[in-house]
């Protein structure tokens, strides 16, 4: 798109005769600030045979604004190249002749406007159906469903009365049943949404497979704080990206993408610390291969560890690459070990991982590494379409003060081009500026390339998904819209699944359920696995993406949410700041003490059986400050209520360190010399635990109660 000033300046004709031509051609355009989309520059461009796209480039360009014209002089007009003569010239004069300026603005304007000019129309991303589809929509109708399905309301009931379900025309159909009746007659049913472009995130797009094309692939880098992830990718982008880093340690996710034997590989860098696990399970989502980095001296390690988990769920193939084998103290074999340990087996002892031995800071085994990737790619067989309009994930955004929100994002499918109309999250945009990752201007850029953009009306967040449409009225349109619907759903996040509806999610054809296990000790944790690893319910397996001993984390949460996974705790408790994320983030903590119940209820909701439940509902915490113990009282800890209420007659439970140590009752509460039913937060108070006295400073009494709920 490009306003009738800049296309009059384009083409080098006067505003006056393109609007002329634009009432000519029934043109919707008024003024020289009016917008033309694509189309209508394809019907201008058709009547005006006489102006030559060598004419067109000798115009003056004014088509952005101050700011990004200014970013454009400074970035165009100040990169410079050094020539040197020949060899014979050096050894003649020892020394290279003077720098020369080279001016890459004209030959980018040039470009800008070709493109311009001769923009091809791209095809839009909308879904395809097959006359075999029905689609479903929220509510739907006996009546409404019979229509889809072109059969009659009374056949439809019947069908129904089979199913033991007596409902007549104007009831509503929820989508399993619908499913099931629609398969019953050689159709296929979805839900709206997978055609809709308003959730473009779940549109459905079928490519011919002539349109394909080879596309690169793009590696995410994932591994333990300072193993060296950085430093690969800066060996791999001989520029010096770690120095800039606050400690060496990557601050912020980037994209990059290099050119190895005339093939494009597009690399994601995760941050290394562990408060960045997010961004790090983000970064498998949009990968198509993972490298695990490992020190050769340090081995595997707890952020390895959830490396390896993540990976694993993105579902996609590994590579480990063994670092800083140029260390004295570098031991390739220890690392085999504990990988194999954690269920990454490596080719050399008959499993499917290829492990590479190099050095970042050398440039050892780089080579080898890279070429394993091209191996990877070419039997993936990694394709795209670039003749669509851009679809991608946001990797991440920031605001400049002068050229506004300026975001990176991977394009995923299409080309993105220069004047696209742009949906990023729920806010629309026109892409102003497209740079790549060598800040480098481009026109357009096409599958798994990575860019930063400018013109988005709002900073989006890290994950969004994005897509181009036709024109701008369009793209608001439909941001306007997200956003309606945004609002009405109080952006809630998708919900993840729970225990309540395993049965559903079998029904509708899941066939692996996916479970974090966290216990208190190693031999809790084995039984544990072990159990649940047996149960087998129509063919439906249990897959423990993590089991690990310790507390429940917010990593644990975000791998959850990322993999729809159930998080089961045995013998142990989230802290209240942790349960609060799960509830954010929808994901179901299970909390047992019993292996027989938990396998019981496992199995009952596989089946479908799943007796009432009987729902724990935490009252309060208090806080352990300071103990004072008396012969005939026992231990009285003398504690702090940091959150809700502790009463008398509740159940509580000790818990240090994240693991519960102690479970009973409250046998007594005090504030000074008197006796007190209950005690709210902010309050001090003296509290006595039934049949245990073995309290510690810093533990924390978890009151709670145990209610029915129906289901």
């Amino acid at each position: 798109m490009m306003s009738v000033k800049e296309y009059a300046s384009d083409v080098n004709l006067t505003v006056e005769q393109i609007l002329g031509l634009c009432n000519k051609l029934n043109i919707t355009a008024k003024s020289e600030e009016d917008m033309l989309d694509d189309d209508a520059i394809i019907m201008l461009d058709n009547e005006i045979p006489n102006v030559t796209a060598d004419e067109a480039s000798d115009q003056e360009e004014s088509t952005v604004n101050d700011a990004e014209e200014d970013y454009l002089e400074e970035e165009l007009l100040t990169e410079t190249t050094t020539e040197t003569n020949n060899k014979q010239s050096k050894k003649k004069k020892g020394k290279l002749t003077p720098t020369k300026k080279v001016n890459k603005k004209n030959d980018f304007m040039k470009q800008r406007k070709e493109m311009y000019k001769h923009k091809d129309k791209l095809k839009s991303n909308t879904a395809t159906i097959d006359e075999n589809v029905v689609l479903y929509k929220e509510g739907m109708t006996v009546s409404e469903l019979a229509t889809a399905l072109n059969i009659s309301v009374g056949e439809l009931i019947k069908k129904l009365m089979s199913l033991g379900l007596m409902m007549n025309l104007n009831q509503s159909i929820d989508f399993e049943t619908a499913g099931i009746i629609s398969s019953d007659i050689g159709k296929v049913l979805k839900r709206e949404e997978a055609t809709s472009e308003v959730t473009f995130e779940e549109l459905e797009i079928v490519d011919d497979e002539t349109e394909l094309e080879d596309r690169p692939p793009v590696i995410t880098i994932m591994g333990h704080v300072d193993h060296g992830k950085t430093t690969l990718l800066d060996t791999i982008r001989k520029t010096n990206v770690v120095s800039g880093e606050a400690g060496g340690i990557t601050q912020a996710i980037g994209a990059y993408q290099i050119t190895y034997q005339d093939k494009h590989l597009t690399f994601i860098d995760t941050p290394g610390h562990a408060a960045f696990t997010e961004m790090r399970a983000r970064g498998a989502s949009v990968t198509d291969i993972v490298i695990i980095i490992v020190a050769a001296d340090d081995g595997v390690m707890p952020q390895t560890k959830e490396a390896i988990d993540h990976a694993k769920a993105a579902g996609v193939p590994i590579i480990v690459a063994v670092n800083k084998m140029d260390k004295p103290g570098a031991n390739p074999e220890r690392v085999l070990t504990e990988m194999a340990e954690a269920g990454i087996i490596p080719e050399s002892w008959g499993g499917d991982t290829m492990f590479v031995n190099i050095s970042a800071k050398t440039g050892m085994g780089i080579d080898d590494l890279l070429e394993r990737i091209l191996l990877i790619s070419e039997v993936s067989e990694l394709k795209a379409n670039p003749n669509r309009y851009a679809s991608g994930t946001v990797i991440e955004s920031k605001i400049d003060k002068s050229l506004g929100v300026v975001s990176t994002l991977l394009i995923q499918n299409g080309t993105l081009r220069l004047g696209d109309a742009i949906v990023v999250g729920n806010y629309a945009g026109r892409v102003r500026t497209l740079k790549n990752d060598l800040n480098e201007s481009l026109v357009s850029a096409g599958p798994s390339t990575p860019v930063t953009v400018t013109g988005l009306s709002e900073s989006p967040s890290a994950g969004d998904k994005f897509m181009v449409f036709e024109n701008e009225k369009k793209a608001k349109a439909i941001a306007n819209e997200r956003q309606l619907k945004a609002k009405a759903t109080n952006n809630q996040p998708t919900k993840a699944v729970s225990l309540d509806d395993l049965f559903n999610r079998i029904n509708d054809g899941a066939k692996e359920i996916n479970i974090i296990l966290k216990a208190d000790v190693k031999g809790s944790e084995e039984a544990v696995r072990n159990s649940l690893l047996k149960l087998d319910v129509e063919g439906v397996n249990i897959n423990i993406i993590r089991s690990s001993i310790g507390a429940i984390t917010p990593s644990d949460i975000v791998l959850a949410a990322a993999s729809d996974a159930i998080i089961i705790g045995f013998n142990i408790r989230p802290d209240n700041k942790t349960a609060d994320y799960a509830k954010e983030r929808n994901v179901d903590i299970r909390l047992y003490n019993i292996i027989y119940k938990l396998v019981e209820d496992m199995e009952a909701a596989m089946l479908g059986k799943l007796d009432p439940i009987f729902e724990e509902k935490v009252l309060g915490q208090a806080e352990v400050r300071k103990l004072f113990k008396f012969s005939k009282v026992g231990t009285i800890a003398g504690s702090m209520v940091t959150s809700g209420i502790i009463r008398r007659d509740a159940k509580a439970r000790i818990i240090r360190d994240g693991v519960v140590i102690y479970d009973g009752a409250i046998n007594t509460i005090a504030r000074e010399k008197d006796q007190v039913k209950e005690v709210k937060q902010g309050i001090e108070c003296g509290i006595t635990i039934e049949n245990f006295n073995d309290i510690k400073t810093g533990d924390i009494i978890e009151a709670y109660e145990i209610v029915e709920t129906k289901r």
